[in-house]
């Protein structure tokens, strides 16, 4: 019987290619019209559009998903880029028939970890999980169970940059196009996110940018909050401090204790993780400078 991620792959394959491109640059008159009448021309059919504008910046966003002519996305592809760098704007366009690869970081906690590899295998999340990378062995088995390949890479103060050397051939040579830290409890380097040069998606149990670092639901019991939060954004050399994609919150009482605040925050974790992975894979983050544009 085929798993249900399979099947919905098949189903996928089955289905007519969509583009999405994501633009930004300055604003100016038109930008929208000339966008689908481009497509038009070209015979596609817009399924989707969404814009933004910085009225501050004066800078235009959009988002728009459309039908190739004949399912001719490679074409489309070279074209819009060509197009849209006539009209000022920079762009990048993505293929509902390419699939990212995906590798999951990991360390000892596994409720973000068994989040995303479900909601991939019931085909909620558009990609192939290729590997598991932890720098502890505690969650070999389980990742073994699911059919993912785990690679136990130790990570110390003094292997680091040996660490990451093979990190970094590891995810090079399966070709992988997103990081996700499902709880990775290790800072990636500065020259480690510069080699690599893909995105990598952190999950942080605070509502940054309140108390960043280590321990926040400690920080957040001792200064006696009444919101706890979780926060998903790409990571960058400064620790905790990349774009944020998606956060959310939950209320608590003085009567919450440090691990009420951990019980509740990991809930949190799972859904904000898996919601701005979503969002990236469906090409729907836009980066601009340290802040995002999601697009609906």
């Amino acid at each position: 019987m085929l798993e249900l991620s399979t099947l919905f792959s098949l189903i996928r394959e089955m289905e007519t290619p969509t583009l999405i491109a994501l633009l930004h640059g300055p604003d100016q008159p038109g930008l929208v019209a000339r966008v689908a009448g481009w497509i038009f021309e070209r015979g596609g059919n817009i399924l989707h559009a969404d814009q933004h504008r910085d009225t501050e910046a004066g800078i235009f966003f959009q988002r728009v998903e459309w039908e190739p002519k004949d399912g001719d996305d490679s074409t489309d592809t070279a074209a819009f880029y060509t197009y849209a760098a006539a009209l000022g704007m920079n762009a990048r366009v993505l293929s509902s028939a390419q699939r990212a690869r995906v590798a999951l970081f990991v360390s000892k906690a596994d409720h973000c970890f068994h989040d995303i590899v479900l909601r991939w295998k019931e085909g909620e999340l558009h990609c192939d999980l290729v590997a598991v990378v932890s720098n502890h062995p505690d969650l070999k088995g389980i990742a073994l169970g699911y059919g993912l390949p785990f690679h136990h890479i130790p990570v110390t103060a003094e292997t680091r940059p040996a660490a990451e050397a093979r990190q970094l051939a590891l995810l090079q040579g399966l070709d992988i196009d997103l990081v996700v830290l499902a709880r990775y409890m290790q800072v990636l380097s500065a020259e480690f996110l510069q080699k690599f040069r893909r995105p990598v998606i952190n999950i942080h149990h605070s509502f940054l940018p309140a108390f960043a670092g280590g321990r926040p639901y400690h920080q957040a019991h001792a200064r006696g909050v009444k919101l706890i939060g979780a926060t998903a954004h790409y990571a960058t050399r400064d620790l905790d401090e990349g774009p944020i994609i998606h956060q959310d919150v939950a209320r608590v009482t003085h009567r919450h204790g440090v691990n009420d605040l951990v019980r509740k925050g990991r809930d949190l974790e799972k859904t904000v993780l898996a919601q701005a992975v979503r969002w990236h894979l469906e090409g729907r983050v836009l980066v601009y400078g340290n802040k995002t544009v999601v697009f609906d």
